[in-house]
């Protein structure tokens, strides 16, 4: 069985896709900073993504599994204009959804190679390319991402891997926690398809991703909503 490797897999689209992914026939590993408050159906490992050491530990563990794709969905968010954000928020931003990313890529990726072809898809956000207010910081790492696949694309596609970023507008998720139903709906009306997605949006690009069929997409950023 062909197995994904999922990010923040406990929670918000995370969760979501790792039980599509399941009902699609994949073998799922998640990995979460906090274990999982109950038996989500498929193994959890507790992994801060902005440990290098401790992502390079749990990936030498998967040596000898069939894995086809590292789907990277980790984030977190703090909705605050710069000149409010603590230094401490700033490094908790980059730590978790740049350096995270990188840190899952550069290990997870040493699996697919061996094997010679595979899927690594990132994630971005719709407010990097809308430049949204209260958002620098997390929009300044998710453009970060954005360039960092689109490079980790050309380096890897001599293996037959292909390296894409997902970049969803607001969807209802604990990551929402902090803005307003107001702030939510002036993003969706800046979209060129003005309704809030849903996490099966999300899912709907990814499984593409995965197939086979997108062998030939790669160091591309797909704007669920459009922009």
């Amino acid at each position: 069985m062909e197995c994904v490797v999922i990010s923040g897999a406990t929670g918000g689209i995370g969760s979501h896709l790792a039980l599509r992914a399941l009902e699609s026939g994949y073998g799922v590993i998640g990995l979460s900073r906090r274990p999982p408050e109950k038996d989500p159906g498929y193994p959890i490992h507790a992994v801060d993504v902005t440990d290098g050491a401790a992502v390079a530990a749990f990936y030498r563990s998967l040596r000898g599994r069939r894995v086809w794709a590292l789907i990277n969905a980790a984030g977190a968010a703090s909705m605050n204009l710069l000149l409010t954000t603590p230094s401490a928020t700033m490094s908790r931003l980059v730590g978790v959804n740049l350096l995270g990313a990188m840190h899952c890529c550069a290990e997870g990726a040493k699996l697919l190679v061996r094997r010679k072809g595979g899927r690594i898809i990132n994630f971005s956000s719709i407010v990097t390319a809308l430049g949204t207010p209260g958002e620098s910081v997390y929009a300044a790492c998710k453009a970060g991402v954005e360039v960092f696949s689109r490079c980790l694309a050309a380096e890897l596609s001599f293996f037959n891997i292909t390296v894409n970023t997902v970049a969803p507008p607001p969807i209802d998720t604990p990551m929402l926690a902090g803005l307003t139903r107001e702030q939510i709906d002036k993003i969706v009306q800046r979209q060129i398809i003005k309704r809030q997605a849903v996490p099966e949006d999300v899912w709907n690009t990814v499984s593409f991703l995965l197939d086979e069929k997108s062998a030939m997409l790669t160091g591309e950023v797909l704007h669920i909503g459009g922009i």
